[in-house]
């Protein structure tokens, strides 16, 4: 008892560690406590400290301030428009005609379900598999009452989205146009001695940047090259398929397991057991393997410098406290508790050195 005594004391002696811990727990509990409310700001802050790299490096070839803010929120913009009525109607489209044939699908399924137990007899029975149907059944059923229940709320849903659209943007435009005024202010209410949080910030803002910019770079590329397979290959729903395989490297081992079943499925439906379908699923198998042994350790290199046990952890542990954005933050959350981690020993000692600022750096 007097081991943890003694190190509490001594550790909560150093003002700039206490400095940090309260840091840490206003931003804890402040998401905690006011997180749905304040999800549009959130959205607002993570999209501006991403759109500030480029600010950055615009002022940094010789362009006033002015005119790299409205440059580079002009062409977010522009992207944004460009994804919500041009990619996404594609998307919803392809996801309607999948919707539409999952009936048809569902009665393929049942039929080669139902000649199991006479090709297999030692392995399954008939009640087996009438089992196994009707929970299959029983789950399609619940999807379709929550989408139902969705549906029933989608005046809610579409005010809310109107809301993201109007205030989102805006509440951007002020970030990166008055972010040192923003930062000022709110820097007059920390302790001028605040060297460990600023090294703490610092690591945390090198590590942040480059894994953000190197996943945007590697959904980009893994998205085009598997839309370019599966077309090459006359997959059904090839957009949509390249859509979800691109979206799955920002979960790390999971999602690319979770994507391999809408896309075997679907080339099970479209050609059976037949080559074609061998062909699209190890086409997908190579796609995540180069993705995950030459493309992503090209872009990260030491972006991110997590086990891959550690990654896994993350991802399990804070998506069973917030779900999916708990899964989609998990490595940022994980960077931060490294930078924490690291500082955490020498904060008796001698001050730690901060990193050098990444091209993002805010």
């Amino acid at each position: 008892m007097n081991i943890i005594t003694d190190w509490l004391r001594r550790q909560f002696s150093n003002p700039q560690l206490v400095v940090l811990i309260l840091i840490l727990a206003a931003v804890v509990l402040t998401l905690y406590l006011a997180g749905d409310s304040l999800a549009p700001v959130l959205a607002a802050t993570v999209i501006a400290y991403l759109l500030q790299g480029l600010v950055n490096r615009l002022e940094n070839i010789g362009l006033p301030h002015f005119v790299a803010v409205h440059l580079v929120f002009v062409t977010f913009v522009a992207t944004v428009s460009l994804a919500v009525f041009g990619l996404m109607p594609l998307l919803v489209g392809q996801l309607t005609q999948l919707v539409q044939q999952i009936p048809s699908m569902m009665s393929r399924a049942r039929d080669l379900l139902l000649r199991l137990p006479n090709e297999y007899p030692t392995v399954f029975t008939e009640q087996q598999i009438s089992d196994f149907i009707a929970a299959i059944r029983n789950e399609i059923l619940g999807v379709g009452q929550t989408l139902l229940s969705y549906s029933v709320s989608s005046l809610v849903t579409l005010v809310t989205v109107v809301v993201y659209f109007i205030l989102v943007p805006l509440m951007v435009y002020f970030m990166i146009k008055d972010k040192q005024r923003i930062v000022d202010w709110f820097s007059g209410f920390l302790p001028e001695d605040r060297h460990l949080s600023s090294t703490v910030w610092h690591e945390v803002d090198v590590q942040i940047a480059n894994y953000v910019r190197g996943k945007f770079w590697e959904i980009i590329i893994v998205a085009s090259f598997a839309y370019t397979t599966f077309s090459l290959l006359d997959l059904q729903y090839a957009l949509l398929l390249a859509a979800l395989t691109g979206v799955s490297v920002l979960i790390p081992y999971i999602g690319a397991a979770l994507v391999t079943v809408p896309v075997a499925l679907v080339a099970l439906f479209q050609w059976g057991l037949t080559p074609d379908f061998y062909w699209a699923v190890a086409a997908y198998l190579i796609i995540q393997a180069l993705d995950g042994n030459l493309l992503a350790p090209l872009l990260f290199s030491e972006a991110v410098d997590l086990h891959p046990v550690a990654i896994i952890v993350a991802i399990l542990f804070f998506g069973g406290l917030w779900g999916f954005w708990g899964v989609f933050f998990a490595i940022p959350l994980a960077t931060v508790i490294q930078a924490i981690l690291r500082v955490w020993p020498r904060a008796g000692g001698p001050e730690p050195e901060p990193l050098a600022a990444a091209d993002g750096d805010q």
